[in-house]
């Protein structure tokens, strides 16, 4: 490989120089750390924190018996959206539909628009209101002194606050898998190792998550509802199971994302137990406001409010007031409040037409589900049926997108219902089943002669 150098620092700066110039890639497992050592003429103690270096400045990751991998923190990673320009019916943006929407018009119009200066408090006093009728399912549980209010740029901003706080690259944090693709991309970011803890139809499998904190994972993203790519809830049996597993590990950090919160049916089912030293719970708005209106609120310890807090100075950093005190006027107005009732009726009877057409066509759903997606488990490979699709014009998202493991092989496909009508779902359905059709006769061609074929 060329690697060179005497001491930890210049060995890292050999392997970042390689890098740069190409003679080493993205995703080249760098020599073990007893090999490299005896190469080098080194301790293994200099190239193991030669190793650590790397990791630290995310150049590279650690795989635990996998080695020392190197990564390409350049990489935004694959996005949430609409495809622009795109022909093909869009049907994998996991976007909400702009016509559920609250209309902002009023709220903009009898907005208090004056200029928040340096100094004062960063959380504008109308919006602390509002979270607290927000948080009132919480407050409920553990009672109002047991909560601190932060507001954050949003749900996945929140999350990076939080784990930056407590962890360093390298550490593990158990996610839901198939997972959310923006924490996918926020712990690859950091230089987290994502630790997959499997999802089934009533969420995160206890003995999973035992698992992968008896492993050695510091931290846990769980979603309460409307989990997105599958649409799980929490039920209230599996909730308990998780509280009961999380307290057994009372130092693990315990971040609980409701991003589907006020448009939920589901109830909000805490998995924090009451000896979990730090935890969150992040709510953002953008199911129901729409995503450019970027504030997240967050219920949490106070320890945990307060690393959050120290980056949010009065005389430094906030999240503008402007959006601040319009999430507060929606979050007050009656008006708003109707269309988000309104909304989560039509994301629900949406998805059932989709659901029910695909029925139709034997093509079965896991269930129950709830949000903007609908989760569709397959038994061929979910790349070739959705490049089948595409060629009948649909797009959706492979669920190979959405796992948490280095090695992702999930046949499932995950198709945006928020615009759905009766048309497309019966037109889809239909597509659907044809292109599962042809990727099934595709593998039986490929697929080699059995014993008795060829004695016949």
């Amino acid at each position: 490989m060329g690697i060179e150098g005497g001491t930890a620092q210049e060995i890292a700066d050999s392997v970042r120089g390689l890098l740069q110039e190409g003679a080493l890639t993205v995703g080249a497992t760098l020599p073990p750390v007893r090999q490299l050592a005896a190469e080098l003429g080194v301790n293994r103690n200099t190239v193991a924190a030669a190793y650590r270096t790397l990791v630290l400045a995310g150049v590279a990751e650690t795989r635990g018996r996998g080695g020392t991998v190197l990564r390409d923190n350049r990489d935004a990673g694959e996005q949430e959206g609409s495809a622009e320009g795109t022909p093909l019916t869009d049907l994998a943006s996991g976007n909400p539909d702009p016509a559920l929407l609250p209309d902002l018009t009023t709220a903009l119009v009898g907005l208090d628009v004056t200029a928040k200066l340096y100094g004062g408090a960063t959380i504008d006093p109308g919006l602390a209101d509002a979270a607290e009728r927000t948080f009132a399912d919480l407050t409920a549980e553990i009672t109002r002194a047991g909560w601190v209010l932060s507001v954050t740029g949003g749900a996945v901003d929140a999350h990076e606050r939080i784990l930056a706080a407590y962890l360093s690259p390298g550490d593990q944090v158990a996610v839901e898998d198939p997972c959310f693709l923006s924490s996918i991309n926020a712990l690859n970011h950091a230089g987290l190792r994502s630790v997959p803890v499997p999802v089934d139809a009533e969420g995160m499998r206890p003995d999973r998550l035992r698992a992968a904190l008896s492993g050695g994972a510091r931290a846990v993203i769980v979603t309460s509802r409307a989990h997105n790519p599958t649409g799980v809830s929490l039920t209230a049996a599996r909730a308990q199971e998780l509280q009961q597993v999380v307290s057994q590990f009372p130092q693990v950090l315990v971040i609980e994302d409701d991003h589907y919160s006020l448009l939920a049916a589901e109830p909000y089912r805490r998995v924090a137990s009451a000896g979990t030293q730090h935890w969150a719970l992040v709510r953002s708005v953008s199911k129901f406001f729409g995503p450019d209106l970027r504030v997240g609120l967050l219920a949490s310890d106070e320890a945990t409010a307060a690393l959050v807090s120290a980056r949010f100075g009065p005389g430094t950093n906030w999240v503008s007031h402007l959006l601040q005190r319009l999430t507060a006027a929606l979050l007050n107005s009656t008006t708003a409040e109707t269309a988000i009732v309104a909304a989560a009726d039509t994301y629900r009877r949406r998805a059932g037409m989709l659901v029910t057409a695909l029925a139709a066509e034997d093509i079965a759903v896991r269930g129950p589900q709830e949000g903007l997606n609908v989760w569709i488990d397959l038994d061929v490979d979910a790349q070739q049926v959705g490049a089948a699709l595409m060629r009948r014009g649909w797009l959706v998202r492979a669920g190979r997108s959405f796992s948490a493991a280095t090695d992702p092989a999930r046949n499932a496909i995950r198709v945006t219902i928020a615009t759905m009508t009766e048309s497309i779902a019966t037109t889809f359905a239909s597509a659907l089943a044809a292109a599962l059709d042809d990727v099934d006769r595709s593998a039986r061609r490929r697929r080699p002669p059995t014993r008795t074929a060829l004695l016949d």
